[in-house]
């Protein structure tokens, strides 16, 4: 019976990773302000997340996805926004299509790509932030407090939020009134 159970729960995973368990209508139509097909993947940290990114960056590679790491590049103390930066500019740029940062707590990382016009970053901290930061919000670059998860969750997030497809549809409205603010105020 334990078995039948952790299947079904691989099930469930799989099935939200695919999108049957989406709480929106995926629209079919295409735009160029969406990319869901990522291949490549801007990977950042400070010190405080180094270790994660590390360890996620081979877990990327694992997957096929192409990764740029723009550092840090060991544990010695940096501040977060030179890196937040850097994964945010890899994304606005088109070098890479989705960006993830491992700070601390991933706040103030999310703070600084929010910065960066066209960025859209989400603090994610569980699968279901991840899925509504895709899903919903259009999120382009992940931001993770790395110290404040076990690996396996952070596996688990990561995987899910880049699989997750924009859903478009009523959510094109917000996503186009969140554009206008960051052009009239950025």
């Amino acid at each position: 019976m334990k078995h039948e159970d952790s299947q079904g729960s691989i099930r469930i995973i799989d099935n939200v990773v695919s999108g049957l368990y989406s709480s929106t209508t995926l629209n079919q139509t295409t735009n160029p302000q969406t990319n869901d097909k990522v291949l490549r993947v801007a990977i950042g940290s400070d010190h405080g997340g180094y270790e994660a990114k590390e360890k996620l960056k081979v877990f990327l590679q694992e997957l096929g996805y192409r990764v740029t790491d723009v550092g840090t590049y060991d544990t010695n103390s940096v501040d977060y926004p030179d890196f937040a930066l850097k994964v945010a500019l890899k994304v606005k740029s088109g070098d890479c299509e989705r960006g993830i940062m491992v700070d601390g707590a991933g706040i103030g990382s999310s703070m600084v790509c929010n910065k960066v016009r066209g960025i859209r970053a989400a603090l994610c901290y569980d699968l279901k932030t991840a899925v509504n930061s895709r899903e919903h919000n259009n999120a382009n670059v992940l931001t993770l407090g790395g110290p404040l998860h076990p690996i396996e969750e952070l596996y688990e997030i990561v995987k899910v939020w880049l699989e997750t497809k924009f859903a478009g549809g009523r959510h094109w409205k917000r996503i186009n009134k969140m554009m206008d603010i960051e052009k009239r105020y950025l």
